[in-house]
């Protein structure tokens, strides 16, 4: 295991990964090789999607602490969100975001020490169809409106919109700033920007794009995205990997 170090004064380097339970394009369920991709990120906070009962085992192959969301239970075993980080971890909370009779879903609230100060990241995997979205991020802003404006925060995950001009999307980008995105599903032939990070102040965002390794191609459907956040509003420089 690796030894957890002291990031406290270094930029957050963060990346968003729907691991899809391990299960990568030759439908083989390999945890290592999606550990080797965690690795390989070089982040020092994660926010994972579907994850199933394998949490603790990547915490401990990373050297991270992992804080797990709201977990579902089904006969293949338990699923959910969570967070992987090297981070001194503040605060944790779980929300809610379960629409009607469709599969249960929630967001990860963990507050992170970022150059001495508390950040506020957001897990998220929303929902397949568009009425649950709209729901579950309607839910999600009042959640981040309560949130003082002079704290930062970071809403990353899979949101699962395929329209660059859903309602969704654009009433984060309204509360959150725009951000960058590129696409990251499916590994084999990636047409859809699934995965995001909004950073707000927007500013803060230095560094962002998809990490499209041979590793991460092969480890799940979904490439990763990352970003490097300032404490520091800085141009912005996209990256990819």
């Amino acid at each position: 295991m690796r030894v957890v170090e002291r990031v406290d004064n270094d930029p957050l380097r963060i990346a968003s990964y729907n691991i899809h339970g391990c299960v990568g394009g030759d439908r083989r369920c390999d945890v290592e090789r999606v550990a080797a991709v965690i690795r390989e990120l070089n982040c020092d906070t994660v926010g994972l999607q579907e994850v199933h009962s394998q949490l603790e085992w990547l915490a401990r192959a990373t050297g991270m602490r992992a804080v797990a969301g709201a977990t579902l239970v089904r006969h293949s075993g338990d699923y959910g969100n969570a967070l992987l980080t090297r981070r001194r971890i503040l605060d944790v909370k779980r929300h809610d975001l379960s629409f009607r009779g469709y599969e249960p879903r929630g967001a990860l609230e963990v507050d992170l020490e970022v150059a001495d100060r508390p950040v506020s990241v957001f897990v998220m995997h929303l929902g397949l169809r568009m009425t649950e979205r709209r729901f579950q991020v309607r839910k999600m802003l009042q959640v981040l409106r309560k949130i003082p404006m002079d704290r930062a925060v970071i809403v990353l995950g899979d949101i699962n919109e395929w329209l660059p001009l859903s309602r969704p999307l654009r009433w984060l980008h309204e509360l959150l700033g725009q951000p960058p995105w590129q696409r990251s599903f499916p590994v084999w032939a990636p047409l859809l920007a699934l995965d995001r990070v909004w950073v707000r102040p927007r500013g803060s965002l230095r560094e962002f794009g998809v990490h499209r390794s041979v590793a991460a191609r092969r480890a799940s459907d979904h490439y990763p995205v990352k970003a490097v956040v300032s404490a520091q509003a800085v141009p912005l420089r996209e990256t990819r990997g």
